[in-house]
């Protein structure tokens, strides 16, 4: 698997994989969220032509994972991240995050932060397994408490949510995210 930044032609593949991952949400009665369509086009091509889109590409060299984040507060929060169901359970999630969190080492970002379902399997509980901790409402920083609020409005709020962080390890990039 290598991942690198995405490239203007694979973003509708992104998009599917987006549908696709998603599709699991509906086994929990999440339906909303299953339907929920994935990130526009020109909203994954900012991230894109900003260099926070990066793909995971399988075996044949398509896209079954991507990732998408912006800085915030200091910490480099990753708005979505998704593998296909076809490339579930093999490390490529992980290998996403890690290849983030080297990306936010050379920028001198603190840590990964994200907000995320707290009783969804792949969600809150996976993270924590790769080390991310469960922030307390008094240690939101701003950026993260506007990102809550917009969630809240989208009615995401209908699932218990969180935010996680995972600071960046004193070892250097990309270690410290333990496995599956």
């Amino acid at each position: 698997m290598r991942i690198r930044p995405a490239t203007p032609d694979e973003l509708p593949a992104l998009q599917d994989i987006e549908r696709a991952a998603g599709a699991a949400f509906r086994e929990l009665g999440m339906a909303e969220i299953a339907d929920d369509e994935p990130p526009a086009l020109d909203a994954l091509d900012r991230y894109r032509r900003a260099g926070r889109a990066w793909v995971a590409r399988g075996a044949d060299d398509h896209p079954v994972g991507y990732l998408v984040c912006e800085p915030v507060d200091g910490a480099l929060h990753i708005e979505q991240v998704s593998v296909h169901p076809n490339a579930a359970r093999r490390g490529v999630g992980r290998a996403l995050l890690t290849y983030a969190a080297d990306r936010a080492h050379e920028q001198d970002l603190t840590a990964l932060t994200l907000t995320t379902f707290t009783e969804v399997p792949w969600n809150a509980p996976y993270y924590a397994r790769l080390g991310f901790r469960v922030l307390a409402e008094a240690e939101l920083t701003p950026g993260l408490r506007r990102i809550r609020a917009h969630e809240a409005e989208l009615g995401l709020d209908r699932w218990p949510r969180v935010c996680m962080r995972r600071d960046q390890p004193d070892g250097g990039p990309g270690r410290g995210l333990g496995g599956d």
